[in-house]
């Protein structure tokens, strides 16, 4: 009798066992699945397709697609000088871009994370251009470069403003960078504002008691503290520009002479106006690689000097 009573409590959780593992993965299919299956629809499919388009020399649009293994490789490695100058230039305004961002996205929050009456209206201010779309925000730039700025240099005579800023080669260069680092260094400014806002208060009091003056409490305590949001900011950072097209086309559209020309955009002209896709895709997975080295090297480096509060 009492081997039967065993044998179905037994039984019983094992039905109670099997029901929560059901509703477990009922779960798991309802509230997840949809987002995995979209994720591979979107993401991984085409990725592997692009894969695989790199080796042929498919054109987009023919049904004829030729295997021709690594040739796309050795030709971009080899013979294509415009892949190199695209890819130079986007290495240049990277390094540039993500140390002004970060440098005036720090200041920003260091200076709002202090009692002023206005912080709160100068925090919407600088975080409002990142809110505009990048071609937009570029054709905007591209008018206050053109006519703003000649009819500011007209009234002043400041050569600054009569300078041929999207027309020559090292001023375009550096009115892409003005215009990268106004309309990212906000969403910055949010991330340094949430990690100031959490230093104990504290730890900067007894600094003052020891005497500390202010740089060396920002050098020896605030940015050690905030290492954690420095990795995501230069890890954004890093991806916003290696991969920056919006504002690249409507500024300069590469130009002048393809001396602004970014990897992105040279990946679209090449895929979409030259009609080489298969090439387009092999680039466009170089600089996958690439990226994904850099990224994973900045974010190993920044995340070993992170300390714990």
């Amino acid at each position: 009798m009492n081997d039967t009573r065993v044998a179905a409590g037994t039984r019983g959780a094992a039905r109670t066992s099997s029901r929560k593992r059901l509703t477990q993965w009922l779960h798991q299919i309802v509230f997840v699945g949809p987002a995995t299956f979209f994720f591979i629809l979107i993401v991984i499919i085409p990725f592997f397709l692009g894969l695989y388009y790199s080796f042929t020399d498919w054109n987009g649009i023919s049904k004829n697609i030729n295997w021709i293994g690594i040739e796309n490789y050795t030709h971009i490695l080899t013979k294509d000088p415009d892949f190199r100058n695209a890819f130079w230039f986007t290495v240049r305004f990277t390094v540039v871009g993500i140390i002004l961002t970060n440098l005036l996205g720090f200041a920003l929050a260091y200076i709002l994370t202090k009692p002023l009456r206005t912080r709160n209206i100068m925090r919407t201010i600088f975080f409002m251009p990142n809110m505009i779309g990048g071609l937009l925000l570029g054709f905007i730039w591209q008018f206050i470069f053109i006519r703003g700025f000649a009819a500011v240099g007209e009234a002043t005579g400041l050569s600054l403003f009569t300078l041929p800023w999207l027309g020559d080669r090292a001023t375009s260069f550096w009115g892409i960078v003005i215009v990268f680092v106004w309309q990212t260094a906000g969403y910055l400014m949010v991330i340094y504002i949430s990690s100031l806002n959490n230093i104990p208060k504290d730890v900067l009091e007894s600094a003052e008691i020891d005497g500390a003056n202010r740089w060396q409490i920002i050098r020896h305590i605030v940015v050690p503290l905030v290492m954690p949001a420095v990795t995501i900011c230069l890890f954004l950072a890093i991806s916003w520009a290696f991969k920056m097209f919006d504002l690249n086309l409507a500024l300069t559209g590469g130009g002048p002479f393809k001396a602004t020309e970014s990897v992105a955009l040279d990946i679209y002209n090449e895929a979409f106006t030259n009609n080489r896709l298969g090439l387009g895709t092999a680039k466009a997975v170089i600089f996958f690689v690439i990226v994904a080295i850099i990224t994973s090297i900045q974010v190993r480096a920044t995340k070993s000097r992170e300390v714990e509060m």
